[in-house]
Parts: C-alpha cells; structure tokens; sequence
C-alpha cells in the first residue's frame, strides 16, 4: 500500500473519531509520514519506505535490548515489573501522575489515569484525552462524555457503575493520532487496570480503541456486531461517541452495539 492509500486511510479513522480538522502542532512532516506507517527510520536515522504500521512496529524487536522501546533520548520498558506491580487502581493512578514514559507528559495539562467503580463489569475504553479531558484529568468529558451518559443510560448504567479510561493516558497535541512508542509506554497502565478490574465486558468506543485491544488493522465497520474476546474477556466494538456528535446515521448501530453489550453483561459468568 503506498503513501496516498496511508494518508487516506489515516483521515478516514480520525474522521470515524468524530473529527473535521487535522493539527499538526510541532510534528515535522516525517513525524506526520510516521504516524501513518508511510515512512520510517533505519537504524542509521536514515528514512526509508515502510509496509508496516504501527503495532508492527510494536512487536519489532528493538535496538538497545530485549523488552525495550525507544521514546526520544530515553528508554523504558515495555511492560516494566514495577508497573504489573501496582496493586490497586489509586496506584495506577498515581504512578500515571508520575509518568515519563513518553514525551505526551511534557504537553499534557493533566494526566487522566480513567475514573469509576473499581468492581465494574463494564470498562469503557477510549482513544485518547482531548482538550477537556485534558483541562479537567477526567476522561470524557464535554459532548462526547455527555453522550457516552446517554448511551450507558440507555442500557440501565451509570457512570458510577462503569469505569471508564482511554488507551492513553496523556493528551496528544492537537489530538493527533497516537505514536507507536506512545501506545507502548502506555499500553502496561490499561492493561493492569483492566487485570484489577477483571470486567465482564469491554467496550471499545472508535476505531482505535478497537484496533489496539484486539490487534487488528480490521476497519471498525467490520469488527462491529461480533462478541471479540481480550485475554479472556469479551469484547463488544461500537462508534466513539464523539463521531455520532457529527454522524447521527451511527446513532442506531451504536445502539445494536451497546444492547449486545448489556446482554453479555446480563450472561451467567464463565467459571
């Protein structure tokens, strides 16, 4: 897939996040050729063509050493010991305040670890905190947090009864997409919570939120209307709410998706 089939396919996921305008901020043009996997950069620093996009860049082995990702000058581990570690969602919490893993902490305002019942059956997982979230250190807030109520409501929830977080943890700049090395920094912090949590359903909002969980590059369309599984738990794909603000069409599909949820939810337990 060349450059332009890249590009478009990058405009069409931020456009299913709810989104109708691209900010760069301080990404050159290779930062931005990058983060659509149309590039990238040879052990020499050199930039050369790619076909890989950012999850095999994840599981690429690194150059320093085993377990390892390069953030910038700095270096942390994948997924760190200390991090599997913590013990309680207040921990992850405050290590999150603390983090430095990647560079997003040097932009951010506030860090939004994720809020909510710490025995929920239902996680919401989300993209990323945008520019209220990032005002605020809650996770969907402003419109779309105000629909994501609507839409819990409507399967007999609250927020109180759920917990809700994003794949990141801090706010890329101009809510550009999330870079590789950011997603792996992060990646330990969501997947510890929702190792404390042990829910009985997921709930990916957007596509990114699905294509990170399950691993795929499959477009969002396709992965609705099926019960995935996430290391055991079943995972249910739906619109992220900020693109129904902008895609009204989506509203009745979400609907379908959000109902099949609640029937998992409602399913005995497996033992």
């Amino acid at each position: 897939m060349d450059a332009r089939d890249r590009l478009r396919r990058y405009l069409v996921q931020r456009q299913e996040m709810g989104e109708s305008e691209l900010f760069l901020d301080t990404m050159t043009v290779d930062d931005v050729m990058k983060a659509i996997g149309a590039i990238n950069a040879d052990s020499s620093g050199n930039v050369a063509s790619s076909s890989s996009d950012w999850r095999e860049a994840m599981r690429a082995e690194p150059p320093q050493k085993p377990g390892a990702i390069e953030s910038h000058a700095d270096t942390v581990e994948l997924f760190d010991d200390n991090l599997m570690r913590l013990s309680s969602l207040k921990a992850i919490e405050n290590a999150v305040a603390k983090c430095t893993r990647c560079r997003l902490y040097k932009t951010a305002t506030n860090p939004v670890p994720g809020e909510g019942n710490p025995k929920a059956e239902l996680v919401c997982v989300g993209e990323a905190p945008g520019a209220n979230e990032d005002a605020t250190g809650r996770p969907f807030v402003g419109q779309a947090g105000q629909l994501l109520t609507k839409i819990l409501a409507a399967i007999d929830l609250t927020r109180e009864d759920v917990f809700i977080c994003n794949v990141l943890k801090h706010r890329p700049p101009g809510n550009r997409n999330p870079l590789p090395d950011e997603v792996a920094a992060c990646s330990p912090y969501l997947v510890r919570q929702l190792e404390l949590i042990k829910p009985k359903v997921i709930v990916a909002f957007g596509t990114f939120a699905a294509q990170t969980l399950l691993d795929t590059k499959t477009p969002i369309g396709k992965l609705r209307g099926a019960v995935h599984q996430y290391h055991g738990i079943p995972l249910v794909v739906t619109y992220h709410p900020a693109a129904l603000l902008r895609n009204p069409a989506w509203k009745r599909p979400t609907w379908e998706d959000v109902k099949l949820a609640r029937r998992v939810l409602d399913s005995p337990r497996r033992a």
